[in-house]
């Protein structure tokens, strides 16, 4: 079994595949924190643990010579009793005090793995895949109880923890702060990483070493944003792609959250993750519990590659859910950057009628479709047709599309309203607003309140009135601002803090019924591109739009970044017109077309300004991509080079003449596998370069094919890991290969 408790010693052992996670009840009570890294056979480990006492570091009562929660390692750490370092929880008691005591209570082992109330989680299909430690810890004084969550997933190498707080005693208490996670390390000779950008470049990978103090990076947005994403890790200083020990925590929650590395002056250091105590607070009634979100904790010996194919694998099989979670995502167009609001049935039709002659499986409609939308300015809130476009409505559009072959997609933002739309004519109390003051504009929207149930469920029944109208099949969810004057007309003020998370409660109980209800549709996640790349999206919609940015240049940092914790088959790629309307960069259509490829493949332009020569290229593109789909979305990544160098942040876009990005897809088996490399700026009498492969069964033959050649050769998989691939002389900027291999 993956738990060991030794009741003796105190020890709880924790073990997946490849990583012991290890605590110790104290004789006072205290749970301390022993040990997470490369799998141990016992636990004799927590024998090191000791007690030293240290200036200025004062002894709890009853007072234990040495013991001193400044400088003990630490399960979950309040505040007030002797640490002086940043906790993971602090409760306000009902006579205002702010002093948490939390001592060990008992612990129970469960098979399998219970659900979180009310939020996303990972799960299990069977019992039998993993088991769950619940620890109990107790505050005698004002009765609040602390369950400690951990649930290993052995054969994942996976652990995952959340909190879950109770109030036994007999008055109202306060959460102030209740992270999901929190471990100390016995020293702090560490790289930080981190995923932080903005609109149009999302998730650019941060990497610094620590230093006395604290490194975090939070969201106050009321989502988990663009400028940070809630995925972090330790590195070993000599931690790369393939070799290294690397520790990483990833939230599984949509909202403000907070993560830190805090270095203490004994030069050890505390990681946490969790709701962002910021502006937050929650009233704890006697018999009511808070359940925090979890924390997915992946440890990796072997550097950054086996890391991410550890997130990509849970995600992929145990965060992800539905008839779509293993099915093959459609190749598709979304019309948005062809005709923007400008656009009516007949000009939709003809896109679509040439995007299904070129084999396109999907045709998306995007804004512009409700109300008396014509630019950003009016109508969000009123889900009802735009008949002067439409004049046939959804249903007819639908029907003609998927008369054509292909399937039938929609854009909406049910979690925003137009000051200029009949929603907010008749219910102008339903935004987030704080009584007299002014409400901000962002893209000429107000954000909807759904920390109330009544619009809820007003906005469950508009969207679902729309999805029962027509033959849909994806539906693209978006929300294009962040959240400011966070306040609740029905909420009193005692809880007006409580406004954000609610809110994030409000929506994924409006997802979980969306998508009990209409199983068979495709749901794409969206906030203005990556703004809420988050697991907790995903566990209700199974991928996301990347990024605004369709620049394939921009793109190479973009996805790289999102492939150290997302999975390919969560992230939409495609391809748009140049000059790219975001960068204003040109680059050739093939290129765009391989480094969409890197993901759910797509299309954003107007098929039909197009020569016959890129409708050729865009033919043989949908037709290769559909022969390597499945290696794509669902086999494992290997980054064969990295922008990523210690103590600095990712290449830019243009990283310097040479230096191309490659990477690789290779199926479970390794029959197959898919090979890119991108050339950003070309260099004078440059190298022969070649490619060595990874992830490859070095005794096997491979049949390796070139896109867009007819050439085929066959290497040995020894040949290709340790010797290399030969790559192709590419003349010119942004020039890309792309090969296919299959086992002999």
């Amino acid at each position: 079994m993956p738990i060991f408790v030794s009741a003796e010693e105190g020890v709880l052992h924790l073990q997946t595949h490849s990583t012991s996670y290890i605590m110790k009840v104290l004789p006072s009570g205290h749970l301390a924190h022993i040990y997470w890294g490369r799998r141990l056979r016992g636990a004799e480990v927590a024998r090191r643990l000791r007690l030293v006492d240290r200036a200025f570091s004062p002894n709890p009562v009853p007072v234990t010579p040495g013991l001193s929660l400044d400088t003990l390692p630490q399960e979950y750490p309040a505040y007030g009793n002797s640490d002086f370092r940043e906790p993971a929880i602090q409760v306000q008691a009902a006579d205002g005090s702010t002093i948490t005591d939390l001592r060990y209570a008992g612990h129970r082992i469960v098979p399998g793995k219970p659900k979180l109330e009310g939020l996303p989680a990972t799960y299990v299909e069977d019992k039998a895949e993993a088991e769950t430690l619940e620890v109990d810890l107790f505050d005698d004084l004002i009765g609040l109880r602390v369950t400690l969550l951990y649930t290993v997933f052995p054969q994942y190498d996976v652990v995952t923890r959340s909190a879950r707080l109770t109030n036994e005693g007999t008055s109202p208490c306060t959460i102030l702060r209740a992270l999901s996670m929190s471990v100390d390390f016995p020293a702090a000779d560490f790289d930080f990483l981190q995923l932080s950008g903005a609109w149009a470049r999302e998730r650019t990978p941060l990497r610094r070493p620590l230093t006395l103090g604290t490194v975090s990076v939070e969201s106050r947005r009321g989502a988990s944003s663009h400028q940070h994403n809630p995925f972090v890790a330790l590195m070993a200083k000599d931690a790369g792609e393939e070799h290294g020990d690397v520790y990483a925590v990833n939230l599984v929650y949509s909202g403000n959250f907070r993560a830190f590395c805090e270095v203490d002056q004994f030069a050890t250091a505390r990681l946490a993750i969790g709701i962002n105590p910021f502006d937050f607070a929650w009233r704890l009634e006697p018999g009511e519990c808070f359940q925090t979100p979890e924390a997915v904790m992946v440890y990796s010996a072997q550097g950054l590659g086996h890391l991410s194919r550890t997130y990509h694998r849970l995600y992929r099989e145990r965060l992800a859910r539905g008839k779509h979670r293993d099915a093959e995502r459609p190749i598709l167009i979304n019309n948005w950057e062809a005709t923007y609001f400008d656009f009516n049935e007949e000009k939709i039709l003809a896109l679509a009628q040439t995007a299904s002659r070129l084999g396109i499986e999907l045709f998306v409609l995007d804004d512009g479709w409700f109300g008396k939308r014509n630019d950003d300015r009016s109508s969000l809130g009123d889900w009802f047709v735009n008949r002067d476009k439409l004049p046939g409505g959804l249903a007819r559009l639908a029907d003609a599309i998927h008369g054509m072959g292909m399937k039938f997609g929609l854009w909406v933002e049910p979690e925003m309203v137009s000051p200029d739309s009949e929603l907010y004519r008749q219910h102008p109390d339903w935004c987030l607003h704080v009584p007299g003051r002014g409400r901000s504009e962002g893209r000429n929207q107000l954000v909807l309140d759904f920390s109330r149930p009544d619009v809820c469920d007003a906005v469950l029944e508009m969207i679902s009135n729309v999805l029962r109208s027509a033959r849909i099949d994806y539906v693209k969810w978006d929300m294009n601002r962040h959240m400011t004057e966070v306040g609740s007309a029905l909420l009193p003020p005692e809880r007006q803090r409580e406004t954000a998370h609610r809110y994030m409660l409000g929506l994924y109980r409006v997802l979980e019924e969306m998508t009990a209800r209409f199983p068979d549709v495709l749901f794409e996640s969206c906030s203005g591109g990556g703004g809420r790349f988050d697991p907790g999206m995903l566990y209700y919609m199974p991928q996301t739009w990347t990024s605004d940015n369709t620049d394939a240049i921009s793109r190479l940092t973009i996805q790289y970044g999102t492939s150290l914790a997302y999975p390919a088959v969560s992230m939409g790629a495609h391809v748009s017109a140049v000059p790219n309307h975001q960068v204003h960069r040109i680059t050739p259509i093939h290129t765009r077309g391989l480094v969409a490829m890197a993901g759910n493949f797509g299309y954003e332009l107007n098929l039909n300004a197009l020569s016959d020569e890129e409708l050729a290229a865009i033919r043989d593109q949908v037709a290769w991509y559909k022969s390597i789909r499945r290696i794509v979305q669902f086999g494992d990544l290997y980054r064969l080079t990295s922008p990523l160098v210690p103590g600095g942040a990712a290449a830019a876009p243009l990283p310097g003449e040479g230096g191309p990005w490659a990477w690789l897809y290779v199926t479970p088996k390794k029959d197959q596998a898919v090979v890119t490399l991108v050339q950003v700026l070309n260099t004078p009498n440059p190298p022969l370069r070649v490619l060595k492969l990874r992830g490859l069964d070095p005794s096997a033959a491979y049949w390796v094919k070139v896109f867009d050649r007819d050439e085929v050769e066959v290497y040995q998989g020894d040949e290709l890991m340790y010797a290399g691939l030969p790559v192709p002389p590419l003349w010119g900027d942004f020039q890309a290969v792309q090969w296919h291999l299959r086992r002999v």
